[in-house]
């Protein structure tokens, strides 16, 4: 089983910015620190919710001051970027790291994003298959070219080429986050495995991965690699001695991250939207996922291998919002539950 955080850089009330940029730099350190397989960093732009607007750079950031542990991203906003500049750039710290990043993209939301960036509505709505068609292409050949809608250029070369990475991959791992049936078989068929999001739970995500197991047959792809596709699990972790003391912290922190968070989403084209009530959510969470003692901790990783045949998790550690709360959450996590998981 292989365990990693998911790393948000949630600007919790009464923070600043940097605040929540240091914890989350740190909370990465530490995850290396003790055992951890991965950091999964989250991207989000013009609210406090996420304040890391690049997954990518923190991931370069992070790759370099670390020597072991394998950093993605979680996702990078792919509507949002050219996929040829994404892919220079996943290509770029896959060779650089000696194969230790992942690439893990997704669509996104409606939000002013796409106005900001110039990409519109439609990048989102129509867009995405053909944006991860052009990266994937990117990090798989060694010359591209492109007739696309979106997209249209002539054949250049790939440089730097991913192939050249003196690891045994010959590039680095592309992850689509799914939220859907639509994009479960848009991953599928491409073979690329899924990032599953925290709001659902053991039996929706063995649906999902049951549903693309059936796309990925249809669409031919080998046997061997969909048995063996990575597919990656977000969830929540908080460890305490007693699960009510877990459940206490998160309840007193997360809904007014949320609550702020959330509410500062602003759509490009004016569409009503619902937000989740915050402490219900939190709740709901903590049921989810791994909240509790380190034992039951264990237990509940490895009860939702057992049920969705995942090996590969990236838990949010900070939920308490606080710096040292969050080292001590990630410590615990690599000292007293991992040991359990061998």
């Amino acid at each position: 089983m292989h365990v990693g955080s998911f790393v948000l850089a949630a600007q919790f009330p009464g923070q600043g910015q940097g605040e929540a940029l240091h914890r989350a730099v740190r909370s990465a350190e530490v995850a290396e620190e003790v055992g951890l397989d991965s950091i999964w960093l989250a991207e989000h732009h013009f609210v406090p919710y996420g304040t890391c607007p690049s997954a990518i750079t923190l991931a370069a950031l992070l790759l370099g001051r670390t020597s072991r542990i394998r950093v993605g991203t979680a996702v990078s906003v792919l509507p949002t970027v050219h996929p040829v500049a994404l892919g220079e750039q996943a290509a770029l710290l896959h060779v650089t790291s000696g194969g230790r990043f992942s690439l893990g993209v997704g669509r996104g939301g409606p939000w002013v994003d796409l106005e900001v960036f110039g990409a519109g509505l439609a990048a989102y709505e129509e867009g995405f298959p053909e944006s991860l068609d052009l990266l994937v292409r990117w990090l798989r050949e060694p010359s591209v070219a492109s007739s696309g809608e979106r997209f249209a250029f002539r054949e250049v070369p790939v440089v730097p080429r991913p192939s050249e990475s003196l690891s045994e991959a010959a590039g680095p791992e592309v992850v689509v986050a799914c939220t859907s049936a639509a994009s479960v078989r848009l991953a599928a068929e491409r073979g690329l495995p899924m990032l599953l999001g925290m709001h659902v739970g053991d039996e929706e995500k063995a649906e999902m991965i049951a549903l693309w197991r059936q796309h990925a047959r249809a669409a031919d792809r080998p046997a061997d690699e969909i048995l063996g596709a990575a597919h990656v699990s977000a969830g929540v972790c908080q460890i305490a001695d007693r699960r009510t003391d877990a459940v206490e912290t998160l309840t007193k922190a997360m809904p007014g991250w949320l609550r702020q968070g959330l509410d500062a989403h602003v759509t490009v084209d004016g569409r009503a939207r619902q937000m989740r009530d915050p402490l219900a959510y939190t709740e709901l969470l903590c049921g989810l996922h791994p909240v509790g003692t380190p034992r039951l901790c264990a237990d509940r990783l490895a009860a939702t291998s057992e049920r969705t045949g995942i090996t590969r998790f990236a838990l949010l550690v900070e939920g308490s919002g606080d710096l040292a709360a969050t080292e001590e959450n990630v410590r615990r996590l690599g000292t007293e539950v991992l040991p359990q998981l061998d």
